[in-house]
């Protein structure tokens, strides 16, 4: 359940790293950029990352590779694109472009979003930097302080405010509702500053990248990416994180609104027993071994001495984990009062 390539020969079989030989900014804030397909003018999204100041951006480019790559590099050489070799899951291509930068935060978007207000990037860090936990960002719009605040930052992930292309406001904060070991999760509308959300929707958001890394990144074992966020963001909170909304960060879709596939297969038994099983006592978390029976049923297609070791696997992996245990799932419920 590791995230990220240790050796260069593996990152090597995954992908190529081309570009991104210069710095634009030194701001302390990268951007991801993931991409979604589509005949979307390039040029004209990489002339408005310039104009927010990223200090990088990393451009995941699965196949087929863009024919305009050469040219961009050139015109653009604080632009990284990372020529993925084989398909990834979009967790996993944010985990490569991660250890691909060097900041102290980065932002992940989409090429299919366009910036409506706080497309800047020394002003993000200026607020994001003060966060204070809670929701509340010291916002001074004239501010030019350059300090690093890695100390001061509390927070894992900011979400923005998005809108569809009717410029209608998105209801992307989502609160998780668990009920009889089964989860469910409601939209509300992102219309206060620093409501919780359980995962940042379609993966959007500022990172904290040392939090990011200590959790662990999304998990690779994910097909869909909808399980893949929302473990990311249950981890993110049993674990003691945070991940909240802000009203000054807004992004438009240029496009159509991505659904989310929630179907219930393989992946919902991989959240189920990294996040739902485990119980929660004395500040460590375990995995009772009465939940095999309940995996077992979840798992009709395997031998029974096949689920018992992935059952084995998911105990141990809780026990290495346990002590970052802060809460139950069930507690998770009391942090959505909407």
């Amino acid at each position: 359940m590791s995230i990220i390539p240790s050796t260069s020969d593996d990152k090597l079989q995954l992908y190529a790293a081309i570009g991104g030989q210069e710095r634009l900014d030194s701001t302390g804030l990268s951007a991801i950029l993931l991409n979604r397909g589509g005949r979307y003018a390039r040029r004209d999204l990489f002339y408005e990352l310039e104009k927010v100041g990223f200090d990088t951006v990393i451009s995941l480019e699965p196949q087929p590779v863009h024919y305009d790559i050469d040219e961009l590099k050139n015109r653009f050489p604080f632009v990284r694109f990372l020529l993925l070799h084989q398909a990834f899951s979009i967790g996993e291509q944010i985990n490569l472009a991660v250890s691909e930068i060097d900041t102290q935060m980065f932002f992940v978007m989409w090429n299919d979003l366009k910036f409506i207000t706080g497309g800047n990037a020394q002003r993000l860090v200026n607020c994001f930097s003060n966060l204070n936990g809670n929701g509340h960002g010291n916002w001074d719009s004239n501010s030019n302080d350059n300090d690093n605040n890695s100390n001061k930052i509390k927070r894992l992930c900011t979400i923005p405010v998005l809108q569809n292309s009717r410029y209608e406001t998105l209801p992307t904060i989502m609160a998780p509702a668990l009920k009889r070991k089964k989860v469910r999760i409601f939209f509300h509308d992102h219309n206060i500053e620093g409501l919780p959300s359980i995962y940042p929707f379609d993966g959007i958001g500022i990172y904290d990248r040392s939090r990011f890394l200590k959790l662990g990144g999304f998990d690779p074992a994910f097909k869909s990416s909808y399980w893949q966020f929302l473990d990311f963001g249950f981890r993110s909170f049993l674990w003691g994180e945070e991940i909240a909304g802000t009203q000054i960060l807004k992004l438009l879709y240029e496009d159509k609104v991505p659904p989310e596939d929630n179907s219930v297969n393989f992946d919902y038994s991989h959240f189920y027993m990294k996040n739902i099983a485990p119980v929660y006592r004395r500040d460590n978390a375990y995995l009772p071994l009465r939940r095999f029976f309940n995996f077992l049923s979840k798992t009709k297609n395997k031998k029974i001495s096949t689920a018992w070791k992935d059952f084995n696997d998911y105990r141990s992996w809780v026990s290495e984990n346990g002590t970052r245990w802060h809460c139950n799932p069930k507690t998770l419920n009391d942090l959505w009062k909407l």
